[in-house]
Formats: structure tokens, sequence, C-alpha cells
């Protein structure tokens, strides 16, 4: 039985023990460890899985080295400690990357004071690193970055964190979730809650996005976990009167080739003007830059980069790498996404954006709401844990709590890519199994693709090649995506639109030279036959899909 938006709509229950607003890496890891737990469970999206921060962040499951700078010793313990579960549960998405931090003569920080850093970030990981950092000298720093500015330089510590494609482990999350019995439903939005005769939250009306229609789900616990929309979703309760939750900041990222900046690891970056960490981060055929870190105060819905924050990033790509200058043409595309921060206490409002605290915080309101926010995405399983042990208290409370619950075990079960992953985490072997079940219907490069992006789950889509060649048909000419990913992405994954395909589903929109236009009339005809649209729908979708990448170039107008 295949697992698709319409059947997760059609199939919500009317009464659950737990309600999760938000298809984000948090709502989406509640959802999975209460259900694994034995919870009925449904989740609502007002969009894609993933369509806000979870899948705008900068790619990376890391200790966040950073932190200890601020001396956020037990967040820094947290998330190594996370990493290394994270690479066991999903090892085909979670994967080692070597992170160069070069120090120069005129750094803030000298050699000797960041490689004591290091030994403590090794430390805090109980020594369990994917691999323990070491000290480059400068000639073997030219040696391994040729690109990297080296005048000046003194030494460089090679660290290793983790890169991950963070809308497929929320997919992935999500998907294990149902496995466990939760309903989960995008484009579907939560128009109000219902509350009792006490006022308090049983319930919320769910409005369809695709076909219309209202349907009334009760709830015995209801989770906000909708990211920068936290605080409009609290204000629909209307109990909480102590001012916003957040202090959302916007982090921007841009690709471009990687032949245009060929670097091989992550290189570490201290912007030349205030400061703030960037990263320059080798991504297969291309190179991302990032981040910002500002403040929003509009539409999260409306969040894209600017020529400011573009130019920012060229500005300090320039400044480490002086022979591969970039300019705003060599731009492929753009991602910014809002990091849902605590709002600091009224007596540190004028922090800086980048020393907002990265810890989260779960509030209970006078309704009975609860609400996540803060974090950030190496810590979800952990904080996802932690919401649904304050359900549970207030359940046994209210006398709710069913009987017969057991252990989630979020931290031993793998994925649904990861299971029957092999122990070495061989991926050149999973990728020459691909090839072998599509009968040799796939390149090495396809057949790597489909390894890397499904896991063991590759074999599945590879089968469906053997069987109707048309499948193996590239997105885009030259480029590993293929037209059974298409099909997967609707059965399988829960996709209903067209960007939930280009965007998060392929990435086409980010690493194609087009951002998938040129493949967006295939993509949508290919839905269309699979889901009945009309041809007014299907033309509906590519103009939806074009607009989103006109938003993402905006920046280029000014």
């Amino acid at each position: 039985m295949s697992i698709t938006r319409a059947q997760m709509w059609s199939s919500l229950p009317e009464e659950v023990d737990v309600l999760v607003v938000g298809g984000g890496i948090t709502g989406s890891g509640i959802a999975r460890d209460a259900a694994r737990r034995g919870l009925s469970v449904a989740l609502i999206e007002m969009r894609d899985l993933a369509y806000g921060t979870s899948s705008r962040s900068s790619k990376l499951v890391h200790g966040g080295l950073r932190y200890l700078e601020h001396y956020e010793f037990s967040l820094v313990f947290e998330a190594v400690s996370e990493r290394r579960i994270l690479m066991d549960i999903a090892p085909h998405l979670v994967n080692p990357m070597g992170f160069l931090f070069p120090v120069y003569s005129s750094s803030r920080r000298r050699l000797w004071f960041i490689n004591a850093g290091m030994w403590l970030y090794d430390g805090l990981s109980l020594f369990r690193s994917p691999k323990l950092h070491h000290n480059l000298k400068p000639g073997e720093v030219e040696e391994r970055e040729p690109a990297l500015l080296t005048e000046g330089l003194t030494g460089a510590p090679l660290y290793y964190d983790c890169s991950t494609d963070d809308a497929r482990l929320t997919l992935e999350t999500a998907l294990d979730a149902v496995a466990a019995g939760a309903s989960i439903t995008t484009w579907a939005r939560v128009v109000s809650f219902v509350k009792d005769s006490r006022a308090r939250i049983v319930g919320a009306v769910v409005e369809d996005a695709l076909g219309g229609g209202l349907k009334e789900i009760r709830a015995h616990s209801v989770i906000n976990a909708t990211g920068p929309w936290t605080d409009r979703t609290v204000a629909m309760s209307k109990t909480l009167e102590s001012g916003p939750l957040l202090r959302p900041t916007k982090g921007v990222h841009i690709v471009v080739d990687h032949g245009k900046l060929p670097v091989e690891h992550a290189v570490v970056a201290l912007h030349p003007d205030d400061g703030r960490v960037l990263f320059a981060i080798p991504w297969g055929d291309r190179t991302y830059i990032g981040t910002t870190d500002t403040d929003f105060d509009g539409d999260p819905a409306e969040v894209a980069a600017t020529g400011e924050d573009v130019d920012y990033l060229l500005e300090a790509a320039a400044a480490y790498f002086p022979r591969h200058v970039l300019a705003r043409s060599d731009v492929i595309s753009t991602w910014a996404g809002l990091r849902p921060l605590m709002a600091p206490p009224q007596s540190q409002h004028s922090l800086e954006e980048s020393s907002v605290s990265r810890e989260h915080r779960i509030v209970v309101g006078q309704d009975g709401l609860i609400t996540i926010a803060g974090g950030k995405l190496t810590t979800y399983r952990r904080m996802a844990a932690e919401v649904v042990d304050t359900a549970e208290k207030l359940l046994r409370l209210a006398n709710r709590l069913p009987s017969g619950l057991r252990a989630a075990r979020t931290e031993d079960e793998p994925l649904p890519g990861a299971v029957g992953w092999p122990e070495d985490d061989d991926h050149a072997k999973i990728a020459a199994e691909v090839r072998v079940a599509s009968g040799g219907g796939l390149s090495e490069a396809q057949s790597q693709h489909l390894a890397n992006t499904y896991g063991m789950r590759g074999l599945e889509l590879a089968a469906r090649v053997a069987k109707d060649a048309e499948l193996a048909t590239p997105l885009v000419e030259g480029r590993p995506e293929l037209l059974v990913q298409v099909d997967w992405a609707i059965e399988w994954e829960l996709a209903a639109r067209l960007p939930d395909v280009l965007v998060r589903r392929t990435q086409l929109f980010y690493r194609d030279h087009d951002q998938g236009l040129g493949a967006a009339p295939l993509v949508a005809r290919r839905m269309a036959a699979l889901l009945g649209w009309s041809d007014e729908r299907l033309a509906e979708e590519i103009a939806l899909y074009e607009q989103i990448v006109a938003r993402s170039r905006r920046w280029r107008e000014g």
C-alpha cells in the first residue's frame, strides 16, 4: 500500500491522543516519537513537509563549535551526542565531512587557542567524533585547499562534523511516524482551535488547501511546532500575553558551480567586516556559501535573499578565495530561511543576532497548548522527546493517558532508508546493488544518486526502472535526477504539488542551472497523469513554481 497525500487526508482521524501542528523537523520528530510510544497521532502541515526552516538550513548536523565561545557547553554536548545518533539511524543522509578552520596572523584568535577549543569539542563528544581533529601546517593547507588564501596563514585545524539533506531527513522522520501509525497530512491548514467549556483546547478545525472542505479533529493534547510561525499559532489560542516567544533571524545561502569555487572541505570563514562565522561547503558539482544572520519581522512565507545578503556572502568568499573571486552572475540559486530563536529577556534585547541563544524552550499555555520554540536541526530528536514527555504528563493529569505505552526508542530505530544499511557505511556498495537492481538501466552516477538519496529504498526505485525503462529518463539532461523519483515522491513521499518535487524531493530548485524551470513541464505532466490534474491545474502548478523561482531571484533586481 502506498502513502499518498490524498490517502492521508481521507483517513484523517476524528480523534487522537496528540495533534501536532507543523511538519518541519521538530513536528515530524514529535509525531515519530509519540507514535512509537503507542499514542495515536495526527500531524497537520499547512504546506509541504519541511517547507520552512527545515529545508533552508545550512544542511549540517553539527555540534556547534562556535557555541563554545559563548560557554554553551551543555548545548554543544547535547548536539554532539545527537550527531552520533543521527549518524547511526540515518547513515545514508548524515555523512561525515571535514571542516577546515584557517587561522591567519591577523585572526582574532591565535592557533593555539583554536586548537584548545578543538580538544574541548572532541572531548564533549567523548572522543567519538567521525574523526578526531588534527592541525595542518600552511603547506599542508595549500596542498589540500589550493583555492584558499595562504598569505599570513599560520595553520588550520581540520575537524569533523556531518552534512545532511535537511528536507529528506524531515521527510524520512515523518514517514517513519506513519509506519508507526501516525497520520501525516500536508497542504492542510489549522483555521481555528476547538475549545471546551473551560476554554481549554481540545482539537482543531482543519481546511484542505487542495480540494477544499473542513474537518474537525479532537485531540487530548495539541502541540504547536510551527517554527517561524510559532507566535502566529499561539495568537490563535489567545492565552499568552507576555509578548512574542521568538526573535526570528534570517539566514541566506548562495549556490555556485564547484568549478567556480573548488573547495574540498567545508571551509570555516569569519566575515572580514563583522567577524560572523560563515561556511563554504562542497555540494557535489556545486558549492554553497552561508549564512547571514539578520533580524526579520515579516511574513515567513515571503523570506528571500536580498542583494545586500548576496553581496555580503560574495565579499567573504572573495576575502578567503582571492584566486576565485565570484561575481553576482556566478550565483545559480539562493535560499533563505528563518531561525526560530527564542526571544532573549528584555534586559538582553540589544543582543546581536548571532549571540541569541540556540537553546529551545517548551511553553504550556493556560488553554493547554504546548509550544516548542527555538533549538536547532541537530537536536530535533531530543527536543521531540521532551515535548512528548510534557504531553504525557498533561495527559496523565487529565486522566487521558492510554495504557500499554512503550519506549519510543527513536535513538535505536533506523529511518526507512537506513533499514539494512551496511555497518561499514559503504555508499559505493549500495550504489552497485542499485545498478544491478535496475537491470543495467542506470548509470553509475544515477545509481549513486539513488543510493545517497534514498538509502536502501533506492533498490525499490531501481526495480521500477528495470520494469519500465522510461522511468530512467533524466529530468534535466546531464543530471542524475530521474523520472522515477517523481512517481515515488507522489506514491510514497506525500508530494502533492510541483514545488514539493522540484524543491524538496529532488532539489533541482537549488542545483540545476535554471533551477528546474526547464524540467517543470515534464514533471508537471507526469504529476498530472498520476494525480488527475486538469489542464488548468497543470498550468497553475507551473505558474506557482515559476513564482517561487522568481522570488528567490528578486535580489537581482536590487
